[in-house]
């Protein structure tokens, strides 16, 4: 009762109770801040109402200060292991329990303010994942809206955060074939992702305009270094595969090297990193030709970002590419059997992930397994109309300007020949290149005869097409309708000197299979005595 005084002329108010059962009751129906004990107490000691003090004020900062007699430091501590957390001496100085109280109170008033931006933190940072959750179901349905179920495609992505900084991208050509991107935007997390949005609507957009890679290149470097920050951009890998031919077009900036291995997991190719990342440099100091390669029907193309090769193990070691080249000789005659085996040996080196990881194995098929891709349905016969497009690109426009997605899109106009978009872009496009390589720029097909040509033959074009001063390409679309359908007359013309086409060549040799391939598309192919104007005819019909 003199302690109940002492505390109300202190300004406090005060409840008082007479053994440690009713304390206890007390403490539950009033909730007070701050709990004097008597150790020693009837009915219930203080040491059992410290303990059940503080399992109902929960997370509540509540005091307790033992009040005792006891002088033992043994007794002390069993004060303070029942849940005191100060005690106080009898008898009692009225200065020393004020500031003690005083204390107390700021030590109260400090823990309700943590524990409200506690709950504050968690709260925003709930919200923080739900929107992250939304924005990545989001991201993904865009990222992975092509073609990666591809049967000649494998891959592993493994984010180190929700977010992947790693981006990978398939999709297929109007003509047959795919396009692929692998990339690594710098850091991890949102910050990471931040520009794989626009990259994927760049790329899956072109890819189905039917534009080839390089100018795919040209414009997301373009495209990401207008709205990336400063210290943000993507290392990437663009891959462009035309089984029809039996070429790979590689551009590496930034990332490792990528292999092509053959039938005997023998090494043929290792491409590696010689133009700078996406959204790096402007147009001017920017590179983006590709690498043509020849790869045979079940060539192996592997891909990875640098979380593969700079995960460490416990040791700190980096796995590197060299044991990557290493894993690959255990492989000797079973190529199919590596890209297991990289993933084995990659998640039994290291632990816990540093990097996101991403790695990539692209099968080239048969011509026959990745026909042209159809688009849209199959319209009605009194859709076609009868019309004429004729367009001339002189060499100014051809040195800068791929008019195929132009055309391409024209097409596109017509509902009935949208199914067969695919094959008759290929006759498009093939005559094209023909027109531009053979009677533009002159070149030589011969050097196409072996892989090691098609380095050579490719430098030519771009040194040639950046020279070009003088000549032009005439093409002309001529449609008729027909009872069932159509009929689809596409003439290429160039101002060149004319050349010799052949339209059968040994198997071993790469020259010549686009023409091969528009003369199975087409129902009739014919070229003039000069050799600069071709003329295919294309029948469509509706329905199956």
């Amino acid at each position: 009762m003199i302690l109940g005084r002492l505390v109300s002329r202190l300004g406090h108010k005060v409840i008082s109770v007479e053994n440690g059962l009713l304390a206890v009751e007390q403490f539950s129906a009033q909730h007070p801040d701050l709990v004097l004990l008597d150790a020693l107490m009837p009915v219930m000691d203080g040491f059992d109402a410290a303990r059940r003090i503080k399992e109902l004020a929960g997370e509540d900062l509540v005091p307790i200060i033992f009040l005792t007699s006891l002088s033992e430091s043994d007794a002390l501590v069993k004060c303070l292991q029942a849940g005191g957390d100060d005690f106080l001496s009898k008898p009692y100085n009225p200065v020393v329990l004020q500031a003690k109280i005083d204390a107390f109170g700021r030590m109260h008033e400090m823990h309700n303010t943590l524990r409200a931006q506690r709950d504050l933190i968690t709260s925003q940072h709930q919200r923080l994942i739900r929107d992250q959750e939304l924005a990545k179901t989001v991201f993904d349905r865009v990222a992975h809206a092509g073609c990666l179920s591809a049967s000649n495609l494998r891959y592993l992505q493994s984010a180190f955060a929700m977010f992947n900084g790693d981006i990978l991208l398939a999709a297929y050509k109007p003509s047959g074939g795919m396009h692929i991107l692998l990339g690594d935007f710098t850091g991890h997390g949102l910050s990471a992702a931040i520009g794989a949005m626009p990259l994927a609507e760049v790329f899956y957009a072109m890819s189905a305009r039917g534009f080839n890679l390089r100018d795919i290149i040209v414009e997301l470097n373009g495209k990401l270094a207008q709205i990336l920050p400063v210290g943000i951009f993507c290392c990437a890998v663009l891959i462009e595969v035309n089984p029809a031919k039996g070429l790979v077009e590689i551009w590496n900036g930034g990332l490792p090297e990528v292999l092509i291995i053959g039938h005997q997991a023998e090494l043929l190719h290792r491409i590696p990193s010689t133009h700078l990342p996406l959204g790096v440099a402007k147009a001017e100091r920017f590179n983006p030709n590709p690498v043509v390669l020849a790869m045979q029907p079940g060539d192996r193309l592997l891909c990875w970002t640098d979380g593969v090769i700079e995960s460490r193990n416990q040791q700190g070691e980096p796995f590197g590419e060299q044991r990557v080249l290493r894993l690959l000789g255990n492989y000797p005659g079973r190529p199919q059997l590596f890209f297991d085996g990289l993933l084995q040996a990659i998640e039994a080196f290291h632990g816990a992930p540093q990097d996101d990881i991403s790695l990539l194995e692209l099968v080239m098929q048969e011509a026959a397994q990745q026909r042209p891709t159809r688009t849209g349905t199959a319209g009605q016969a009194q859709s076609a109309q009868d019309w004429q497009l004729a367009y001339t690109f002189r060499a100014a426009s051809v040195r800068h300007y791929n008019p195929l997605p132009f055309l391409l899109e024209a097409l596109m106009d017509i509902p009935g020949l949208r199914p067969h978009i695919g094959s008759i872009f290929v006759i498009l496009s093939e005559l094209y290149s023909n027109a531009l390589e053979h009677g533009l720029l002159s070149l030589d097909s011969k050097l196409k005869r072996d892989s090691e040509g098609f380095a050579q033959y490719y430098a030519q074009r771009s040194q040639q097409l950046s020279a070009l001063r003088d000549g032009w390409i005439q093409v002309v679309l001529d449609h008729s309708p027909t009872e069932r359908g159509g009929v689809l007359r596409i003439e290429v013309s160039d101002s060149g000197e004319g050349f010799a086409p052949v339209m059968t060549f040994p198997n071993n040799e790469y020259a010549g299979r686009g023409l091969a391939l528009v003369a199975a598309l087409a129902d009739e192919i014919k070229y003039n005595a000069q050799g600069n104007r071709a003329r295919a005819v294309f029948s469509w019909v509706t329905g199956p």
